[in-house]
């Protein structure tokens, strides 16, 4: 087959395109946009009416996979890995369902939060599933991992979690493809309660999930994934996971001196772990981000042998690997590393010129200093919330999707006035809508600025579920149709929008103020292709 130089992500999307895609499932969320994109720009996409749309949020596009394989079909879904927290309850639960068709989960960390609250770790997702799980240590790999990865799910009968890192999903290589896989026709599963999660049935499933632990270390041992490498110097075993493997061949670019065990499935291979343990005198563990794999050997091997990574401090516990920080770890002289120039300033991202957010900023917070002096402002994931930074200095919290509103509400409860939620139009949509329902439940006193750039700007411009349906949304939730406020933020609007500020934080209820105007990155876009 033919040989194309793609991203990771692209590695993932064109392997599930050749292995009999039926429908992938996501929300935008860097660094696994790009797989659902390319999917979506695929010719082959349109030919064989592969399902492509974005989801409202992560919990959606998982249920919504699942439902495809329970059709029999492959499925394939993707998040970053705070969407994985949205999406655990089923994921979890479809641990014990099983599935029919094949189904992969990717789940795309971001050690050193490039763009991300948090450094999560997924591999502890797949592990407390007690599922198997892949991790690529490149871009050929993470292609050979999809397009297998569909069958030996069906053969296991159990999804298969896949974690990217931002490196590895963002970076190109050679690719070589395998034949193209027709469809799964439609079927079902034999065992007509398989997908009712009732307690007794779920019990049995349970059990016989724990019973298949066994069936999955011996796929991992027997993995073409996990390879083990002899080494000459028995003072050090290297398990090297993921991404790591590569960092640390490039220090070793005539082969390693110590014995390796390169981990791209799991659960961990025993056979070959304790073949490394009973060889070497000590162990390093290479893996980016949380010390998942040095936590199980320092728990289950119980023998006294001295393991090192994140733990002891032999490798920082925050942020990426790279190579210079595996160097250092195995004791090699460190001649790449280059520091920074001082004449480098690090230059923060900031709202573009022109963006709608600055404008509705602006207004809201010369209304609150002057006025409010007690205001706080809640704000939540998107472009709007780099109104934390100067010259807006404009928010006061931002902690997870949907959070804006009903932090917003739990301060009111705690009776803070006035309390301002800001959230924009693709994350009201995510996970919003249920704290508007219970504002409107208990009627309290919040004031709500929905930023309706129409997109989901901050991954590149998706389209956004909620557009052309805020008002219509608001309104069925409950909130009255005077209090649901259309602005446009723009500077000759100003007083218009300060006098709709002040009014509906005097209505001590459930109020709505929504500025919109297009991003003008889209409408940029709009216009280039016209």
């Amino acid at each position: 087959m033919s040989k194309q130089l793609l991203l990771g992500d692209e590695a993932i999307a064109q392997a599930a395109l050749d292995a009999g895609l039926s429908g992938v499932y996501a929300y935008p969320g860097t660094p696994s946009t790009e797989i659902t994109e390319y999917i979506q720009m695929a010719p082959v996409t349109a030919e064989k009416n592969i399902h492509n749309r974005w989801c409202s949020n992560e919990k959606t596009a998982m249920e919504a996979a699942l439902g495809m394989s329970f059709a029999g079909k492959r499925s394939l879904v993707c998040m970053k890995h705070v969407g994985m927290n949205v999406a655990a309850d089923c994921f979890i639960n479809s641990a014990i369902t099983g599935v029919k068709g094949g189904l992969i989960v990717i789940a795309a960390d971001d050690p050193s939060m490039h763009s991300s609250q948090n450094e999560q770790d997924s591999r502890f997702y797949g592990d407390f599933s007690l599922i198997p799980m892949y991790e690529p240590s490149n871009q050929q790999e993470a292609y050979d991992m999809a397009y297998n990865g569909f069958s030996f799910s069906e053969q296991t009968g159990e999804p298969i979690l896949m974690r990217m890192v931002t490196r590895l999903a963002h970076s190109r290589s050679g690719v070589e493809r395998k034949e193209q896989q027709p469809q799964n026709e439609i079927s079902f599963s034999d065992d007509p309660r398989q997908f009712i999660l009732l307690p007794s049935n779920a019990r049995k499933r349970y059990k016989a999930l724990l019973q298949r632990q066994d069936e999955f270390i011996k796929a991992s041992e027997n993995s073409a994934y996990n390879k083990y490498t002899d080494g000459p110097n028995k003072k050090l075993g290297i398990v090297a996971c993921g991404i790591g493997y590569n960092y640390l061949m490039e220090n070793y670019p005539e082969g390693c001196e110590y014995p390796v065990l390169k981990i791209g499935q799991y659960p961990l291979p025993k056979k070959q772990l304790m073949q490394l343990v009973e060889t070497c005198d000590e162990i390093l563990v290479l893996e980016d981000g949380q010390p998942f794999v040095e936590k199980q050997l320092k728990g289950y091997l119980g023998i006294g042998i001295n393991v090192k990574g994140r733990l002891d401090g032999t490798l920082a516990q925050d942020g990426e690997l790279n190579p210079d920080s595996v160097a250092r770890a195995i004791g090699k002289e460190n001649k790449a590393e280059f520091s920074v120039p001082s004449l480098v300033e690090m230059r923060p991202p900031a709202l573009c010129e022109g963006c709608g957010h600055r404008d509705m900023y602006t207004v809201l917070t010369q209304v609150l200093k002057e006025e409010y002096p007690t205001y706080k402002v809640f704000s939540d994931i998107g472009c709007y919330t780099l109104g934390a930074n100067a010259p807006f200095n404009a928010i006061n919290s931002c902690v997870d999707m949907g959070a804006s509103i009903t932090m917003a509400k739990g301060a009111s409860d705690a009776g803070l006035h006035p309390a301002v939620a800001v959230i924009g139009d693709s994350t009201f949509t995510h996970s919003g809508m249920t704290g508007l329902l219970d504002c409107v439940n208990e009627n309290a006193d919040v004031t709500i600025v929905i930023s309706d750039n129409e997109t989901t700007a901050m991954t590149g411009g998706q389209d956004s579920a909620g557009t052309g349906r805020l008002e219509a949304i608001c309104a069925g939730i409950g909130v009255a149709p005077e209090h649901i406020r259309v602005v446009v933020p723009l500077k000759k609007n100003y007083e218009e929008m300060k006098q709709i500020i002040r009014e509906e934080i005097e209505y001590h209820g459930v109020s709505v103020i929504i500025p919109r105007r297009e991003c003008i990155q889209t409408l940029a876009r709009k216009k280039r292709n016209k």
